[in-house]
Parts: C-alpha cells; structure tokens; sequence
C-alpha cells in the first residue's frame, strides 16, 4: 500500500485540543456551552468562552454613559456563571477561561480571541436572524464558519 508521508489518524490525533465556544447571551447559549462542555470531556481539551458586549449597537444609540459598559460586562459574567462553574467540575477538561471583551463583534472574536488561543474547534449558536439583517450582515456564524485552520460547530 502506498504511503503519502501523512501519518495515519488515530483517535487521538482526531480529538480537539483547544475549543472556543462564542456566546452572545441569547437563551440559546446554555445549550451550546452544554454541548461544548461535553466535547471539552470527550477530548480532554481547553475549553475557552467568548463573549463580546457589541458596541456597535450603542454606538448607533448615539452617545451613551462610558458606566454601561462595565455593568454589561458584569452582568454577562454573573449570568453564565453557573455554567463555567460546571465546567470547571468537569474533571476531563484541562482548562476553563471565559473573555470578555467589548467591540464590534466580529473583528474582537478574531482578533481578541480566536487568533489569540488558536482553538482547533469553534462551537457556536444559530441565533436565527431576519432575512434582511442576514443579507446585509451575514451571520457570525457563517463568519465563524471560515475562520481557517479549525472546524466549527453550529449548534441549532
């Protein structure tokens, strides 16, 4: 039999190392944090939660208290954190860290985020926007979808 120099895949070389799981504070999270809290156990892997409080939104509010900011960021951190606390339980999963950053959303998941940790999986949620919104913004993740060099999981 032919060899390509590859080495063949074994169960271990399948498995995810480090997996980033993008939140955006809809109901739908929790079930994509269970999801990934899962895959984190089955791999043994690094489990990193992204969330970014979106400036844009207030910014097309036009001004708005620099206050609000910290209480969004503070907030988001006391809602999600029964889950991290699972997570953390969770004695097959190497490590737990949650980011929280404030930006405009897809440029702070790649910049701030996903090419910081450089995760092998990408799990999200489908939040399911309009028609309208869809086309003129894409979903984040469809965006998530093509960040090269890992997969990505959508959960719906």
């Amino acid at each position: 039999m032919p060899t390509t120099g590859i080495p063949a895949p074994n169960y271990q070389s399948l498995g995810y190392d480090r997996i980033f799981v993008a939140v955006d504070g809809t109901p739908q999270q929790e079930l994509v944090i269970q999801r990934a809290i899962i895959i984190a156990a089955n791999n043994n892997a690094e489990l990193f939660i992204g969330h970014v409080v979106d400036a844009t939104t207030l910014e097309t509010a036009g001004s708005y208290p620099m206050e609000l900011l910290p209480t969004l960021e503070k907030s988001f951190r006391e809602g999600i954190a029964p889950q991290i606390a699972e997570a953390e339980m969770e004695p097959q999963i190497r490590k737990v860290e949650l980011i929280v950053r404030i930006g405009k959303v897809r440029e702070t998941l790649r910049d701030e985020m996903i090419n910081q940790i450089k995760p092998d999986l990408i799990i999200c949620g489908a939040l399911g926007l309009s028609n309208f919104r869809y086309a003129l913004m894409g979903s984040t993740s469809t965006f998530l979808s093509r960040i090269p060099g890992c997969d990505t999981l959508v959960v719906k």
